[in-house]
C-alpha cells in the first residue's frame, strides 16, 4: 500500500500536509511521530480511508481497514458489545469470528465495563479498550492505530505490546509514550511543522528498549479528572490524591512538567529496565 504525493488543505489555509510519500509493507510497523497540530490524525485517516486527500492519491489499500481513531463521538448510546458487533456487520465480516476475537482482546486488555453500560458511560480506559478490540477483531490486512496506548493501565499496556508484536499486517500508527518504537522492525518518522514527511529517529537500541521510567506525583484533585490534561502514559495506579504512570525515559520530562503544570506534586521517579 503506497500514499504518494499526498496533500491535504482546508478551506483557504495552510496546507496540512503537503507532498506526503509512505509505503506500508506488511509485518513493517511504521510509527508516525510529530507535535500538536502536525496532521498526524489527518493523514491516518487518509490511510484509513476516512478522509479524501486534496492532491495526491493512496494505491492498494485493502478492502478492510482497523481503524482506532484519536477520540470517539461523545454520545454513543450502544453497550460495548453491540457496539462491537454492529461495527462488524457494517463491515460484512463473520460475527462469530470477530465476537470471539474481540472477545480475547477484552480478556486481554482486561475490560470491566458494565454489559449494558453505554459507551458514553465508560471510562476513558475501558473505552479505549473497545475501540482496540474492534480495530483488531475484523481481520484487517491493515490496522490504523491513533495513539492505541493512550488511557491505559500498566497490564493493558504489556498485553497490548505482545498483541501487536506478533501482528504481522500492515501497520500505520502514532504513539506519544515511545512504545511503538520498540516493536519488531519499526519504522519511525516525523510530520514536519511544514505537513512534509521527514527521517524520524532510528528504532532505540536494545539496552533502552526495556527502560521506562515509573512516576509517582500527588494531585489536588482526582486525577482520572487530570488524565486528558496530560501527555499519554501506562497508568500503574489511580487513587484519591495519587497517579503512578510507567511511561518512555524520553517523555518523561514533558510528562512532569504538563503534570506539575496541573497542580500536582512529583513524589517519586524510578528509572527502571526489565
Amino acid at each position: 500500500m503506497r500514499l504518494v504525493d499526498v496533500g491535504k488543505s482546508y478551506r483557504r489555509g495552510t496546507p496540512v500536509l503537503t507532498g506526503v510519500d509512505l509505503q506500508l509493507e506488511p509485518g513493517v510497523p511504521f510509527v508516525l511521530h510529530g507535535a500538536n497540530g502536525s496532521g498526524k490524525s489527518t493523514l491516518l485517516r487518509i490511510a484509513a480511508g476516512c478522509e479524501t486527500p486534496t492532491t495526491g492519491r493512496v494505491y492498494g489499500r485493502p478492502d478492510v481497514v482497523g481503524y482506532l481513531p484519536d477520540r470517539f463521538p461523545a454520545l454513543l448510546r450502544l453497550p460495548a458489545r453491540r457496539y462491537l458487533r454492529h461495527l462488524a456487520a457494517i463491515r460484512r465480516i463473520p460475527a462469530e469470528s470477530a465476537a470471539e476475537t474481540a472477545e480475547a482482546v477484552l480478556g486481554e486488555l482486561g475490560f470491566s465495563g458494565e454489559d449494558d453500560a453505554p459507551m458514553a458511560a465508560l471510562s476513558t480506559g475501558n473505552t479505549q479498550k473497545v475501540g482496540l478490540a474492534q480495530a483488531l477483531s475484523c481481520g484487517a490486512d491493515l490496522l490504523v492505530l491513533d495513539e492505541p496506548w493512550s488511557g491505559l493501565d500498566t497490564d493493558a499496556v504489556a498485553a497490548l505490546d505482545e498483541r501487536l508484536a506478533a501482528v504481522r499486517v500492515r501497520l500505520l500508527i502514532t504513539d506519544h509514550t515511545g512504545t511503538a518504537e520498540t516493536l519488531p522492525g519499526a519504522q519511525v518518522r516525523r510530520l514536519g511543522p511544514d505537513g512534509r514527511l521527514e527521517p524520524g529517529p532510528g528504532p532505540p537500541a536494545a539496552v533502552e528498549e526495556r527502560v521506562r521510567v515509573r512516576v509517582e506525583v500527588l494531585c489536588p484533585a482526582d486525577p482520572r479528572d487530570l488524565l486528558g490534561r496530560l501527555p499519554p502514559a501506562g497508568v500503574e495506579e489511580i487513587a484519591p490524591g495519587r497517579l503512578v504512570v510507567r511511561l518512555s525515559p524520553r517523555h518523561s520530562d514533558a510528562w512532569l512538567a504538563a503534570a506539575l503544570a496541573a497542580g500536582c506534586s512529583v513524589r517519586d521517579v524510578v528509572r527502571e529496565q526489565s
